[in-house]
C-alpha cells in the first residue's frame, strides 16, 4: 500500500502533531492495496467555518471536512480527496473529552480517511460500521476507544 500525502498547513496552532504521524494515522485507515494520494490541510476557524458554511450549510467552524475526489467518467486517478482539519475546533475537543491531544487528532485523520473511502454515520447501522472500524484502529495504533465516554 501506498499513500502519497499532500500536507498543507494553514494554522497559527503551535500544537500541531508532526507531519509522519498524521501520514502514518491516514495510511492506518486506508482500506485498499492500491496506491492513493490524499492532501490534508490544517486551518484555523475561519477557514473551516467559511468551508463549513459553503459545503454543508453550516455557519460555525467543525473538525474535520472531508472532501472525496469525484473523477470524470472513464478517468481513473489514484485521488483519495482532500481533508480539511481545524486545529482549534480539534484542541478543545480533545480538552471538552478528556482525550490526549495526540489521540484526539489521530482519529480526526481516522474519521476523515474513512469518510474520503465512503463510509458515514448518518443512519445508525452505517454509524455502528464506521465507529467499529475506527475503535480497531485507533486501537491498532496503541490508542484508546475514541468513543468510549459517549458508551457509558
Amino acid at each position: 500500500m501506498t499513500l502519497d500525502v499532500d500536507m498543507q498547513i494553514a494554522s497559527e496552532s503551535e500544537q500541531l502533531p508532526d507531519e509522519q504521524n498524521i501520514i502514518r494515522w491516514a495510511a492506518a485507515a486506508l482500506q485498499t492495496d492500491d496506491e492513493q494520494e490524499v492532501t490534508v490541510r490544517i486551518v484555523d476557524e475561519e477557514e473551516s467555518q467559511q468551508l463549513n458554511h459553503q459545503y454543508r450549510g453550516k455557519d460555525r467552524p467543525t473538525n474535520v471536512l472531508s472532501f472525496p475526489f469525484e473523477s470524470p467518467p472513464g478517468i481513473i486517478l489514484p485521488l483519495l480527496g482532500d481533508l480539511v482539519i481545524c486545529a482549534p475546533v480539534v484542541e478543545k475537543e480533545a480538552i471538552e473529552q478528556h482525550k490526549t491531544l495526540e489521540a484526539h487528532w489521530a482519529h480526526m485523520v481516522i474519521h476523515g480517511m474513512l469518510h474520503l473511502q465512503g463510509y458515514d454515520h448518518i443512519l445508525d447501522q452505517d454509524a455502528e460500521v464506521m465507529e467499529n472500524l475506527e475503535k480497531g484502529l485507533m486501537q491498532k495504533l496503541g490508542f484508546d476507544n475514541p468513543y468510549a465516554a459517549d458508551e457509558l
